[in-house]
């Protein structure tokens, strides 16, 4: 109890504290490295998306490849930290200027208190989106428990890095999941792990004042790929390295996480969503140059 009113009033006391995203066509180095190999995953870059490199407190945290129209993440891809995987508490939500049609900075913002989303919220969901949005909560692709540092949790809690999920389905099940990994990993990976999560979309969206606003999810998918292992893993978990992936059904019930290769989540996202002929999640598949 006592770190969690820790934690608040950390976060809190860092409000105003710089925290920019910046809106590229070109990745640059330091936001390229959240890649293997620094390559992003390919066949995904359909039309109308932009990458996001998500900065907080002058640093790059992760990157988000934002669909505009669908006003959510397709993915975001970020390295996995060591972590008890402690969550945070009264993060304040912000939103990406950067996205907006009027914009005066670069630094990511808490939500404004009176109503000034006008510039903005044609491409990107707000606040008020998922207020009467009873059927889903606002579940985020990459979660502070696979963060370790303040900043690194704290710059999770922006709504281009969020989709809408069933909250059994977050709050249980896709929780679970993140938990496996966030233990497979602290235990077996001895370098860095990438991960890409993302999602395909259904054809539902959540409206508001009569208009669609927000893309809900179908499915929601997630790989990693981490080349230096544990040689000495366990049998039982030993061919989850140094990649492995799963899916699930964003609903309330017949949503069991699926664990398989990462091949045959390429070859499932191939059937259920729109990718180009040259998909590819990680480079070279995670295998690294010298094993090809």
């Amino acid at each position: 109890m006592a770190l969690g009113l820790h934690l608040s009033f950390v976060f809190l006391s860092t409000l105003m504290s710089a925290a920019r995203c910046r809106v590229e066509k070109e990745l640059s180095p330091e936001c390229k490295a959240f890649f293997y190999m620094e390559t992003p995953p390919r066949g995904l870059e359909h039309h109308p998306v932009r990458y996001i490199c998500q900065f907080y407190n002058k640093k790059a945290r992760y990157v988000t490849l934002y669909h505009i129209g669908f006003r959510i993440p397709v993915y975001s891809a970020y390295t996995f930290k060591r972590t008890d995987g402690e969550r945070c508490v009264d993060v304040p939500w912000m939103y990406e200027p950067q996205l907006s049609t009027l914009s005066e900075t670069d630094e990511m913002q808490p939500f404004p208190r009176r109503i000034m989303h006008l510039n903005f919220e044609d491409s990107q969901a707000i606040l008020e989106d998922y207020t009467n949005a009873i059927h889903y909560e606002r579940g985020t692709l990459n979660p502070d428990e696979h963060q370790d540092e303040l900043d690194d949790k704290a710059s999770t809690y922006t709504l281009t890095n969020v989709v809408p999920m069933v909250p059994v389905f977050t709050n249980i099940v896709w929780s679970r999941q993140e938990h496996i990994v966030r233990k497979r990993l602290n235990n077996y990976c001895r370098g860095t792990a990438y991960i890409v999560t993302g999602v395909t979309t259904s054809g539902k969206r959540i409206r508001r004042d009569n208009m669609d606003r927000i893309a809900v999810p179908k499915y929601v998918w997630s790989a990693y790929c981490c080349a230096d292992y544990d040689q000495n893993t366990p049998f039982g978990e030993r061919h989850k390295f140094p990649s492995f992936a799963h899916y699930a059904l964003n609903v309330e019930e017949n949503n069991n996480v699926v664990e398989m290769s990462v091949q045959k989540l390429k070859d499932f996202l191939e059937k259920t969503t729109f990718v180009s002929k040259n998909f590819q999640i990680f480079a070279g598949d995670c295998v690294p140059p010298k094993n090809r």
